[in-house]
C-alpha cells in the first residue's frame, strides 16, 4: 500500500469526523503522527485549503515535508509560508528565496478560484508568517511565464525582470540574478531550486534548460513552463514610485 492510500483509513475515525463536521473544535495529535492526521483530514474536508498554523520555521518545513508523503499531489499540493528572517526596522532585506515563495502562495489563492488546480490542498505556516503584514498590490501579482515555443521579446523580457526586483549580472550566481549574453537569457527564479537558460532563436523560446551555478553547463532541458516570480515583496508600481518621490 503507498503512503498516499493511508489517510483513507482514517474516513471513519470519530475524531476526525467530529472535527471536519464542525462538532468538535479541538483535538489532541501527538507530535508523531499529526501529518498522517492533517492529511487525513484533508482528505475528508475536501474543502481547499487547509491552513495549518504551527510555532516556528522548523516545525511547518518539518511537517510541509511530511505531508507531501500522503497526499497524492506530493509536494505540489502543499504550500509553505515562510515568515521573513528580519523585523522591520533592521536594515536588511529577507531572503530572495523567503518573498518569491510567499508571492506564489498569494498568486495560487487569487487564481485558484478561477483555475482549481492551481489551488494548494494544504498551507503551512509559521505564527509569524501569519501574523506578518503584506506589501501593498502583492494581491496582483503574477508570474512571468516562459515556455518552449512561445515568442518573446529579450530586452523586453529583461525588463520585465529588472521591474520584478531581479538584478542583471554579468553571469547567474544566485537567486534573483539573471544575465544576457547574444540569444541566451540566464535567470534563476525566486522559488527554483536551480537556474534556468532560456536559448533564444530568433524571438521564440527554442530551448529551456536548468544548469549549474558551479560551471554554468546545462545540466537538462525543461518540457514545462517556467514561472517566474518576482523576488520583491515591494513592487515599484506607479503608486508606490508617487509615494516614494
Amino acid at each position: 500500500m503507498a503512503l498516499t492510500e493511508l489517510p483513507q483509513l482514517l474516513r471513519d475515525d470519530p475524531a476526525l469526523a467530529a472535527l471536519a463536521g464542525g462538532s468538535a473544535r479541538l483535538v489532541a495529535v501527538s507530535e508523531a503522527p499529526r501529518p498522517f492526521f492533517l492529511a487525513g483530514l484533508a482528505r475528508l474536508t475536501g474543502r481547499r485549503p487547509l491552513v495549518v498554523g504551527v510555532p516556528t520555521t522548523a516545525e511547518a518545513e518539518r511537517l510541509a515535508h511530511d505531508l507531501g508523503q500522503f497526499l497524492p499531489g506530493g509536494a505540489d499540493s502543499i504550500e509553505l509560508v515562510p515568515a521573513w528572517e528580519t523585523l522591520p526596522f533592521e536594515r536588511v532585506s529577507p531572503a530572495t528565496e523567503t518573498m518569491g515563495r510567499r508571492l506564489r502562495v498569494l498568486w495560487r489563492l487569487r487564481w485558484g478560484a478561477e483555475d482549481p488546480s492551481v489551488l494548494p490542498q494544504v498551507i503551512v505556516a509559521p505564527v509569524r508568517a501569519l501574523a506578518q503584514r503584506l506589501g501593498p498590490d502583492v494581491e496582483d501579482v503574477v508570474p512571468i511565464v516562459v515556455k518552449p515555443g512561445q515568442v518573446v521579446d529579450r530586452d523586453g523580457l529583461a525588463a520585465q525582470l529588472v521591474a520584478a526586483g531581479y538584478r542583471r549580472e554579468y553571469q547567474v550566481e544566485a537567486r534573483g540574478e539573471f544575465a544576457v549574453r547574444g540569444s541566451i537569457l540566464d535567470v534563476y527564479p525566486s522559488t527554483a531550486d536551480h537556474p534556468v537558460r532560456i536559448d533564444l532563436w530568433g524571438d521564440e523560446v527554442d530551448r529551456l534548460q536548468t544548469f549549474s551555478v558551479a560551471d554554468q553547463r546545462a545540466t537538462g532541458d525543461v518540457a514545462e513552463p517556467v514561472e517566474i516570480f518576482p523576488c520583491r515583496e515591494l513592487l515599484p508600481t506607479v503608486a508606490v514610485r508617487s509615494r516614494a518621490e
